[in-house]
């Protein structure tokens, strides 16, 4: 089946406008979700809108609130929201151009493939790309879609080009108000340089197939047993559980030292379950 464009429109570099689409880099195929059942008829649990003191309520009757501060709502009805949403726009309006090391990850949220929407379009897609590529800098505008405005982050990826949406600033929290405790002291430059020749063996070029989700890969199999089971239930064997008998580590230097010394190549434990 075919992806479905997530947007389509053109971007605006002055006067300068090219027909792209924009189709999500991510999918959620791998992921396993669960839906509630009640385990004697085996049917799905469906959810009844109830009010506390009142009981089962009609849909008819809801309406959404904001809440100010404890049991005190603002109601908003449909239409009144409807009314604020941003009009849909089919240009993306490149605005302003920064390094592409300013901005921080925190800020990053979703990524989307762009590319041209026909031949014609090529030709102007290449130049924008390129010249980003030859700056090394990251186009920022603000999309419209489905009535909100997403700030977003574009530059190149291969042949086409990598847009992410990104967190505006009052959805990121101020990290200094989390690391205010942490001491000013200085490590000791024997433990440092230990912790630097670590983290030198174990360098090597990022490769995500390297990496497992074992828990979903888990799941799969626990999944594939119990639907091959004749019965309802399966005895689940080969359960890793922790030894029990492991202390904090007192030493830091032994344990650096240790750690150097017996250290494998970094692809090769990739998979491996780290030691505590």
């Amino acid at each position: 089946m075919a992806a479905r464009a997530y947007w389509q429109g053109q971007i605006r570099l002055a006067l300068v406008s090219i027909p792209v689409e924009i189709y999500s880099a991510s999918q959620s195929g791998a992921k396993i979700s669960f839906r509630q059942i009640h385990e004697p008829s085996g049917k799905h649990v469906s959810y009844e809108k109830v009010v506390e003191g009142v009981g089962p309520v009609d849909r008819d009757d809801i309406i959404r609130g904001y809440e100010l501060s404890k049991n005190n709502y603002v109601l908003l009805e449909d239409e009144e929201i409807e009314a604020v949403k941003v009009e849909s726009k089919k240009t993306l309006e490149l605005v302003q151009f920064v390094d592409q090391s300013e901005i921080d990850p925190l800020y990053f949220e979703k990524p989307y493939y762009v590319v041209p929407k026909d031949d014609l379009a090529e030709e102007a897609f290449i130049v924008l790309r390129e010249a980003l590529r030859k700056a090394k800098k990251t186009a920022l505008g603000q999309l419209s879609v489905r009535g909100q405005e997403k700030l977003v982050a574009m530059k190149p990826c291969g042949k086409g080009m990598l847009l992410e949406t990104l967190r505006y600033a009052d959805e990121v929290r101020e990290g200094q108000k989390f690391f205010g405790s942490i001491g000013d002291d200085k490590p000791e430059e024997e433990l440092l340089d230990l912790a630097s020749t670590l983290i030198e063996k174990k360098s090597a070029p990022f490769d995500a197939s390297e990496f497992e989700d074992r828990y979903a890969e888990a799941l799969h199999k626990l999944i594939d047993k119990k639907a091959k089971a004749k019965g309802n239930t399966t005895i689940i064997e080969d359960v890793e559980e922790s030894s029990g008998d492991g202390g904090n580590v007192i030493d830091l230097m032994a344990a650096l030292k240790k750690s150097v010394d017996g250290d494998k190549p970094a692809k090769s434990t990739a998979k491996k379950k780290k030691s505590a």
